[in-house]
């Protein structure tokens, strides 16, 4: 049984919610984000609360809720409760305050630079690599060793932080690489050690 989809998503001040059968739209100070969830499932607003509630299916009606619980499109429902609580918490989240991952480069000669909007990598590599920005990101560099990505849509951060990390991931024997900050890289010894 979900226990957080239970609980109602609080709009704060300052967003605009408006909820449309599935569809939830969320606008404020950063920006405007719009999903579409499961029709299992019953999205609900009152004032500023949104409450994501699992519907009697037709031929379920005269079941007691113990009884309700056992079917098949209770545990589907129950299932999604809570990520779709989860997601529309992080949309409002979003739009309030945003969202951001931060990313350390480890190894000499390796740098972060802005070119325009786009991030301009030196990683070892016979050759400079540019990574596009995309929509609804925006890049940071406060020196040349750290790089900060910014947006709203936290998946679209999380996707992005992670294919820069993937141009380069941090080795085991001396940590060069670009990783997380605070993320712990797990060391090998090398030849010497044997």
């Amino acid at each position: 049984m979900s226990r957080i989809g239970k609980h109602p998503v609080p709009i704060p001040a300052g967003v605009e919610a408006k909820v449309e059968g599935t569809t939830v739209s969320v606008k404020g100070p950063k920006g405007e984000l719009t999903r579409t969830f499961s029709d299992l499932l019953v999205l609900e607003q009152e004032e500023n609360l949104i409450t994501v509630k699992i519907p009697r299916t037709p031929g379920t009606e005269d079941l007691t809720h113990e009884e309700f619980k056992q079917t098949k499109s209770y545990k589907a429902a129950n299932a999604m409760q809570g990520l779709t609580r989860t997601l529309i918490a992080n949309m409002v989240e979003g739009v309030s305050k945003g969202f951001a991952k931060r990313l350390e480069l480890t190894g000499v000669g390796y740098r972060a630079a802005l070119k325009g909007k786009d991030l301009d990598l030196s990683l070892g590599y016979s050759h400079p690599i540019l990574y596009v920005c995309p929509d609804n990101i925006t890049f940071e560099v406060p020196d040349n060793t750290h790089i900060v990505v910014n947006g709203i849509a936290k998946e679209q951060v999380g996707q992005v932080a992670a294919e820069i990390r993937a141009k380069r991931p941090p080795e085991p024997y001396k940590g060069k690489g670009i990783h997380y900050e605070g993320e712990h890289i797990r060391r090998k010894l090398g030849k010497a050690a044997k």
